[in-house]
């Protein structure tokens, strides 16, 4: 973890590129995307938790670095390729589309990923009843969203491996049930941990290693669940936000409080359930991030939200289990548990935490 942590807490998560398909009136199609365009023209890939793990990261890297004129410049070499990966079909007919709008941030503080905004738009072939949309795996995931009329979205999929969108009417627009919207909401949930998670999954690891007992530790969790499920729930309907300059330092302290109580006491407090709890409220706003992102319709919220939290609650209890599979099996009930796991475990926790804290903070560039 010494050797993994530093480099995970610079690396820069692959966020899907987010589509609104729009049709207008007049026989055009537009598509409006949110993403980071950089990962896509170095083309780091959806296989990637985050951009380090790319063979590609150091052209991306390169990428961040550009102004708004330069990295302009790049994607215009690269334009050719990139709508090259995006198709938009009718059929078995493909839809030309075009680039009609830009819009490129400053560069901005580089331990961020920075998201741009691309208009593309096409003519539908006439008597065009559906479309599908697929985005190259080599950009990265996608999530494709259909806007209603009530300022959500009828349709919303997420497309991690470059696999075409369900067909979606040109006129209606393409509604899901809630039993589905509540099972692909509880692998987003999942995958949001584990493997993308990794803040996450050491907050879990740090519970595990004071004490590995079953009843205080599925306590723990729990008021862990509770509370991220109440904060997620207030931030997507927009009662409380703050923002993740301020959210992702506190998760990083969150788990470094974790760590440095492991190393200073070998017993659960009974205090530490609540402090659990309190921590949970934090990690639920950064959680909301993601399902503001993926954009819920009214219809589906409740369904979204419910299926997304038992992913969290399922990636959460993994890590749990490959913890009790790997080390707390086998070692827990040693005599040297803790001076050979939990402490060791637990201070290479906290260095990463701290590397965290500092990074997020912006005491370092």
């Amino acid at each position: 973890m010494l050797a993994a942590g530093p480099g995970a807490a610079r690396a820069h998560e692959i966020r899907p590129a987010i589509v609104d398909l729009v049709f207008a009136g007049d026989g055009t199609v537009r598509l409006g995307m949110s993403l980071i365009l950089e990962a896509a023209i170095a083309e780091v890939g959806a296989g990637h938790a985050d951009t380090d793990e790319s063979p590609n990261a150091a052209v991306y890297d390169d990428l961040r670095l550009l102004d708004e004129t330069a990295l302009a410049a790049e994607f215009e070499r690269s334009k050719e390729r990139f709508l090259d990966g995006i198709r938009l079909t009718t059929g078995e007919q493909r839809i030309a589309l075009d680039v009609t709008s830009i819009e490129l941030d400053p560069v901005g503080d580089t331990d961020f990923a920075r998201l741009s905004r691309l208009v593309l738009t096409g003519s539908l072939p006439p008597g065009a009843r559906e479309v599908a949309f697929s985005f190259d795996p080599a950009f990265g995931p996608s999530v494709i969203r259909v806007p209603d009329n009530q300022g959500g979205h009828s349709y919303s999929a997420y497309l991690g491996d470059g696999s075409p969108s369900a067909p979606i009417p040109v006129e209606g627009g393409l509604s899901m049930s809630a039993g589905q919207v509540f099972l692909d909401y509880i692998g987003i949930g999942f995958t949001h941990i584990v493997p993308k998670g990794l803040d996450h999954i050491l907050f879990v690891v740090g519970l595990f290693l004071l004490s590995p007992r079953l009843k205080p530790l599925l306590i723990q969790i729990t008021a862990f669940t509770v509370a991220h499920s109440v904060t997620l729930a207030m931030a997507m309907l927009g009662v409380i936000s703050l923002p993740a300059s301020i959210v992702e330092p506190l998760i990083a302290a969150s788990i470094l409080f974790i760590a440095v109580e492991n190393l200073g006491t070998d017993r659960l407090s009974r205090w530490r359930p609540y402090v659990v709890f309190a921590f949970g409220l934090l990690h639920g706003l950064g959680f909301a991030g993601v399902l503001t992102e993926f954009g819920l319709s009214p219809a589906h919220f409740a369904s979204g939200l419910i299926g997304f939290n038992i992913g969290v609650e399922v990636g959460q209890l993994a890590v749990v289990a490959a913890c009790y599979a790997l080390f707390g099996a086998w070692f827990s009930d040693r005599s040297w548990y803790r001076t050979r796991v939990t402490m060791p475990m637990s201070l290479a926790i906290g260095v990463i935490a701290l590397w965290w804290v500092v990074e997020r903070t912006g005491l370092v560039a």
